[in-house]
């Protein structure tokens, strides 16, 4: 990334908080930082507007990785970007505001990051059918919106083979930051990809917070308890894929021999704040966010905005496990076998 934004107060609970797929950045929905130019800059280019999940730009996972695709976009449409970010406590309407506010300002396309702004999107949409909006895991019914989702649970299956392969006790983990049907897919996917690899292992799965209860997502204090609960029950491969609470894993996994921490969304090996863990950190499940939002943006610029809804698989690149660090290379062979089984239908991954 060009730019990470600076950590709030809030976010500091852990030395590992920089991370997140929901954490650091701004917490207010009144946030108005925005890319290298403002909505009245007169740049005179394609102006982007970002509503982001809990955490916001500089999560160093989700959010940021949709960050990517915008500043990509950006420097290369010569546009400009206004950003704004969830709190952990928005209502419906909260999120319905905050994309008026961007349609009202000017802002096209529009892009939602998460799964939490579903229901605003279509709202929203409906009232400014000229309007290009892209929602991200999740699939809206509105005829301007462009739908990015990933398969979650094909990404997350090949981090179980890496893990069953890695572990030496028998014993993974997987941490999910709230119980909701989009993480009980990488849950899902991971269990399997264990158990197909080495029926033997166990493996404990637990959620920092359920239902309605978004905080999951942004607790580094919560990932870093519930890692080392996991670690002292005997597990020594862990995958959390919990927004900014897996940078309180990573820690927690950094600070016990001989165990891995498995990454998610970002490659988080090679995210500057999380350098003093990164020989920790055995691979990181990619989900290419950024070039979903990429997509989104360039097909607006072309006039011929993309709708429905766009499927980013393990075959077409749009998850997978990241190799930085070589810790994967000796079992590449065994990761490439499972992601063959998964592309030529051999394998059916579960979601739930």
């Amino acid at each position: 990334m060009r730019r990470v934004a600076k950590l709030s107060a809030a976010c500091i609970a852990t030395a590992a908080l920089a991370l997140t797929a929901t954490a650091c950045g701004s917490t207010s929905s009144e946030d108005d930082s925005s890319s290298s130019a403002s909505a009245g800059s007169g740049k005179g280019g394609i102006k982007i507007g970002l509503a982001y999940d809990v955490g916001g730009r500089g999560d160093r996972s989700f959010n940021d990785s949709a960050a990517r695709g915008a500043d990509k976009a950006e420097k290369e449409f010569s546009g400009s970007i206004k950003e704004l970010t969830a709190k952990s406590s928005d209502t419906e309407a909260d999120r319905e505001q905050r994309l008026t506010d961007l349609a009202d300002a000017g802002y096209n396309p529009i892009v939602a990051v998460g799964f939490s702004y579903a229901t605003s999107v279509d709202k929203v949409a409906a009232k400014y059918p000229k309007v290009n909006f892209g929602l991200i895991d999740s699939v809206a019914t509105a005829k301007n919106v462009d739908s990015i989702t990933f398969t979650e649970e094909q990404g997350s299956y090949l981090a179980g083979v890496a893990a069953a392969l890695k572990t030496k006790k028998d014993h993974v983990g997987f941490i999910g930051g709230v119980d909701t049907p989009l993480i009980k897919k990488f849950a899902a996917g991971y269990v399997q990809g264990v158990k197909d690899t080495k029926p033997g292992v166990k493996v404990d799965v637990q959620y920092l917070t359920h239902g309605s209860d978004l905080s999951g997502f942004a607790s580094p204090d919560k990932g870093k308890e519930a890692a080392s609960g996991q670690l002292d029950n005997g597990a020594d491969v862990i995958y959390a894929a919990a927004g900014s609470s897996g940078n309180g894993a990573i820690e927690a996994v950094s600070g016990a021999k001989g165990t891995w921490a498995i990454g998610v969304d970002s490659d988080q090996y090679n995210i500057p704040g999380l350098s003093k863990y990164k020989n920790s950190i055995l691979t990181s499940m990619v989900k290419n966010v950024d070039v979903g939002v990429y997509d989104f943006v360039k097909s607006v610029h072309d006039g011929k905005p993309l709708t429905g809804n766009q499927i980013y698989s393990l075959a077409k690149g749009g998850v997978g496990l990241a190799t930085s660090g070589g810790f994967i290379d000796d079992i590449q062979p065994q990761l490439d076998a499972a992601k063959k089984k998964i592309v030529d239908g051999t394998v059916k991954v579960k979601t739930s």
